[in-house]
């Protein structure tokens, strides 16, 4: 049970939550200081250019309205948090984010994920300070540094043992679907071969190769496969006997002379599809989808973008079913906030000639140092079992609104990341239109969450990795506020 800020208790007829003492240094940072005001300011003009500095934030108008309008006149039609969050951040520190309208909000977005310590934290500016005042170049392309290779280092200490016994690193461009598109191209190279075998529901990213994996693209050389889930079965029957028909079906067709399938470059799957609604990949499918490809020589690519660094419960999604990957693709929390990606993959896979990946930004020495501190935080303070735990606990808590509340199709996830999917209580579908009221009520009672999914009705929970109980029970209350306000406004 929680025990929220508003004083009722959030259960969901479970044990009662102990609570979790989260360490000195995390708690340090959940808070933003009070703020000091600048000498002699009485107010920029609303609509000022930018560049004389805001109270509160670096740079611009410090009328939040000025700043929207003017990113909406200069900005791609392709913006989109954006739309949905129309804010303007001057501060943040750990779960907190600070307008500059004054309003503070607790943060569950996460910078989709890539703030697994939350804003700001102590341990990663001081990482990013001595790096600056080291006077270490910031820019070195792929060369070696005493920065790059403290942070391999701790890369490889958390790494599946029997794939760091034998990996090779490469490092990308700086975001994720650098990285995805690295290692399709690496195992293309490997193989010889051009196919590829992907997921309903995936997300690997924007690029082009990345789009081919992921769950809406057009005809392009991927071959899908059914994800296996419960609410959505694509067989009809979902739990254990759903997530069988699919590995069946997946080793049918590559094994059917007939099939159409020839065999491919590799399989890239992702241990929770996160833009696909939060929904965990079952720990003995995944296992399956292993032997499968182990059998027949197929590279096995897991994507951790989002999952990794204690994420959901363990430092690595695969870690919970003891799967060992022929590719890792990295990125998002393993930068410490910054951009950084990765890919680390056996090295039976390293045929690439020198030259033929590369990257301008791939040595990105802030991120590395920023990185490696994060990395090591997780790891000595046992960030991933603390997220295990309190997940569990926020899941428990959850499932006790959704019989409450019948719009709540599905409670879901793995350890901080959790998804809430909504539904037409009278026919099942996706609400999506209840979704987005669901975000827009959070967002008025100062709590940001983000939606995904089919036809975007799931409301997705990833707050930082430090989150305390009280935080917890704070969202949570927020939350469970939110959802009957947006029944009330969309019916």
């Amino acid at each position: 049970m929680f025990e929220t800020q508003s004083g009722r208790a959030i259960s969901a007829g479970g044990p009662t939550l102990v609570a979790v003492t989260e360490p000195a240094a995390a708690a340090a940072a959940t808070e933003i200081p009070p703020q000091v005001p600048s000498q002699g300011n009485r107010g920029p003009d609303p609509d000022a250019p930018s560049g004389t500095g805001v109270s509160g934030g670096p740079g611009g108008s410090a009328a939040p309205e000025g700043i929207l309008r003017r990113q909406a006149q200069r900005e791609s039609a392709a913006r989109t948090y954006a739309r949905s969050l129309p804010i303007v951040p001057v501060r943040a520190r750990g779960l907190t984010i600070e307008g500059a309208d004054g309003r503070r909000y607790l943060d569950c977005l996460s910078g989709a994920g890539t703030l697994a310590l939350g804003h700001n934290h102590p341990v990663v500016l001081e990482a990013i300070r001595g790096v600056l005042d080291s006077g270490a170049p910031l820019h070195v392309l792929d060369l070696a540094t005493p920065v790059k290779d403290a942070f391999t280092t701790e890369l490889f200490a958390n790494l599946p043992p029997a794939l760091a016994a034998d990996a090779r690193i490469q490092f990308c461009g700086p975001a994720g679907t650098d990285a995805v598109e690295a290692a399709l191209k690496l195992v293309r190279t490997a193989t010889g071969r051009p196919g590829l075998l992907a997921f309903t529901g995936a997300y690997h990213g924007m690029t082009a190769g990345a789009l081919d994996a992921s769950g809406g693209a057009p005809g392009v050389r991927v071959t899908r496969l059914p994800y296996p889930q419960d609410l959505r079965c694509p067989f009809g029957v979902g739990g254990p006997e759903g997530a069988e028909l699919s590995a069946r079906w997946t080793e049918n067709l590559l094994d059917d002379p007939k099939g159409g399938v020839p065999a491919p470059a590799g399989m890239i799957v992702e241990p929770v599809q996160g833009e696909g609604g939060v929904i965990p990949a079952p720990d003995g499918w995944l296992r399956r989808m292993r032997e499968i490809t182990a059998a027949r020589g197929i590279p096995l690519i897991a994507d951790e973008v989002q999952t990794g660094v204690g994420r959901t419960g363990a430092f690595w999604g695969v870690d919970h079913a003891g799967v060992v990957p022929d590719v890792m693709v990295l990125s998002k929390a393993i930068g410490g906030s910054l951009p950084l990606a990765v890919i680390v993959y056996r090295s039976g896979l390293d045929v690439w000639a020198p030259g033929a990946h590369a990257g301008t930004f791939r040595g990105n020495q802030l991120a590395m140092a920023a990185g490696a501190a994060t990395l090591a935080f997780v790891r000595e303070n046992r960030l991933a079992e603390r997220a295990a735990a309190l997940g569990e606990r926020m899941l428990t808590a959850l499932h006790g609104l959704a019989c409450v509340h019948p719009c709540i199709g599905e409670v879901r996830g793995r350890g901080l990341m959790i998804g809430v999917e909504l539904v037409d209580p009278d026919t099942g579908a996706a609400a999506p239109s209840l979704a987005a009221a669901v975000r827009q009520e959070c967002l008025d009672r100062g709590l940001i969450v983000e939606l995904g999914g089919r036809h975007g009705a799931v409301v997705r929970l990833l707050p930082p990795l430090t989150l305390t109980d009280e935080q917890a029970a704070a969202v949570l209350d927020r939350l469970a506020d939110a959802i009957p306000a947006a029944a009330r406004r969309t019916h």
